[in-house]
């Protein structure tokens, strides 16, 4: 079997698998943050706090998928990084952080596919409700707004959700 030369060949991570700094430069707390720290739900209360550290390793990252010969990579935002309450005050140092990374990329010529939810909501919508409240379209236009404005020029390339129907059957019906 081959490949038509066009295929992408890449990597996807998720934000809070990979990048750490879970309490740093500002981000707020998501739900991930939160529920690794609940009786019983995660063992050994494993968490993403550090993860891969990509936070402050993106740049010996990208260069390695460089060397891989990696033409793409799929990463998603971290919502809480960039907007800590949600809605409302940007974090620039978390627009700092992926605008980073974004040109990091594009100087090793790795084309940018950004997710924008990969199941890290905000705790603080969560605690509004999270998904199940009306208001949360608003939210994410807002989020998806600042996220367009900031790195639309450079990525071309967007995800909105990343598996609906397992964040909402896991998370939502099975808790």
């Amino acid at each position: 079997m081959s490949f038509k030369k066009d295929f992408f060949w890449g990597a996807a991570t998720a934000a809070y698998q990979i990048e750490g700094a879970y309490n740093e430069d500002g981000k707020g707390l998501n739900i991930w943050d939160e529920f690794c720290t609940t009786k019983g739900k995660i063992e050994r209360f494993e968490n993403g706090n550090a993860a891969c550290d990509h936070y402050h390793r993106y740049k010996e990252d990208v260069k390695l998928m460089a060397q891989m010969g990696l033409k793409a990579y799929r990463f998603s935002i971290s919502w809480a990084r960039i907007l800590p309450e949600g809605s409302g005050r940007i974090n620039p140092k978390g627009i700092e952080f992926y605008n980073n990374l974004i040109d990091e990329l594009l100087k090793y010529n790795i084309t940018p596919f950004v997710t924008l939810y990969h199941w890290d909501l905000p705790y603080v919508l969560h605690q509004k409700g999270g998904w199940l409240n009306p208001e949360s379209t608003k939210w994410f236009e807002e989020y998806t707004t600042v996220v367009a404005k900031n790195f639309g020029d450079r990525v071309k390339n967007f995800i909105t959700f990343n598996e609906p129907s397992v964040f909402m059957m896991l998370g939502y019906g099975d808790g």
